[in-house]
């Protein structure tokens, strides 16, 4: 039975700085105001949303590889969901799994192009498509295969190690045999890091003693996976090896200031012959299905690790929960639970 209304939660204003109370709002709508499903179109309903730092670029005016949403448009987000209704000619069928970027919104009309039916293989569950298997581990998979050329023997440093995509750098680097040192801004953190995903050393960036306790234990670096920017890429810059490969995934310390301050130390890059390289996950769509056949099997194995930081109480909680990528208040991947149960009962391969 199809419910009266739905909720959905849209931009309010744009920050200057951190989210705000009034950067979203939370519309409640008439359900049928949705419509039905055109042709090669679906009705679905949102079970589990994704949470990412590219949240604060999104709603940032300004150029960037995706447009910014706009004042009174639904939030941009990744969401797994089942299909409740499908138009003429769909390629997916009313209970099938699927995942897309709807947005924060419990029922969405969607073009078939614009989601994906998942592959439900043994050892991999639909959460996986929000985190290993989805932009989290892509990001993490392309970003050391393709920027930094990671080889065995290398030595890795990965920064927000305890982040979905850091947690996932860290372990596809140690399966590729490298060395690998993990960058997090807790004990906590770190113990997980070290005792769980089995680092080699995990440093804690808040300790005053950080700088020297990465000289004397992990020396200087092959590659770098830097989710933070600012100062400790400044201090990674002075910590290369010749040939030292820099992967430019994000800059969470960056991402709420209106003026991000500048490196320092870029002239190492010129006398190690280093490189560093930004990348957009999108950039190797192409190569998806090669990259999620090989974590997946990692997946079934237990040879990659889950964590997920799952927030209750529907959609309403999902702007709410943002401002903890920004604090460090996360570990592992931040996923928001939409709804307990569908109208129908989802598919399993």
């Amino acid at each position: 039975m199809a419910p009266e209304s739905y909720k959905r939660i849209v931009l309010n204003s744009r920050p200057e700085g951190d989210f705000e109370p009034d950067t979203f709002r939370t519309e409640v709508l008439p359900f049928t105001s949705l419509g039905e499903p055109g042709k090669q179109q679906v009705l679905v309903q949102c079970t589990w949303l994704s949470l990412d730092p590219a949240m604060r670029g999104y709603v940032r005016d300004a150029r960037s590889y995706l447009p910014p949403v706009q004042i009174g448009e639904t939030m941009r987000a990744q969401g797994l969901g089942v299909i409740i209704a499908a138009g003429e000619g769909s390629k997916v069928q009313v209970g099938d799994y699927v995942s897309g970027v709807w947005g924060m919104t419990e029922y969405a009309v969607v073009p078939d192009k614009s989601i994906e039916k998942l592959e439900l293989q043994p050892g991999v569950q639909p959460l996986d498509y929000l985190n290993t298997l989805g932009s989290s581990g892509l990001t993490a998979y392309f970003g050391l295969k393709k920027i930094g050329e990671l080889k065995p023997g290398d030595k890795l440093v990965v920064s927000g190690a305890a982040g979905s995509v850091g947690s996932i750098a860290c372990q596809l680097g140690k399966a590729a045999g490298a060395k690998v040192y993990a960058i997090a801004g807790s004990p906590d953190k770190c113990e997980w890091l070290e005792k769980e995903i089995g680092v080699e050393k995990a440093f804690n960036y808040k300790s005053p003693t950080f700088t020297q306790d990465f000289k004397d234990t992990a020396g200087y670096l092959d590659v770098y996976f830097d989710n933070v920017g600012g100062d400790i890429l400044d201090f990674m810059l002075t910590r290369l090896n010749q040939n030292a490969r820099i992967i430019l995934c994000g800059a969470i310390s960056a991402y709420n200031s209106a003026k991000p301050k500048g490196l320092q130390a870029y002239l190492n890059l010129i006398s190690q012959r280093a490189k560093i390289q930004g990348f957009i996950v999108f950039d190797y769509l192409s190569e998806y299905s090669i990259a999620r056949a090989e974590m997946g099997k990692d997946l079934a194995s237990g040879k990659i690790k889950r964590r997920f930081q799952i927030v209750e109480g529907g959609i309403e909680e999902a702007p709410k929960a943002l401002p903890m990528l920004f604090s460090g208040g996360n570990t592992g991947k931040l996923v928001v639970k939409i709804s307990e149960d569908s109208h129908v009962k989802p598919k399993l391969l």
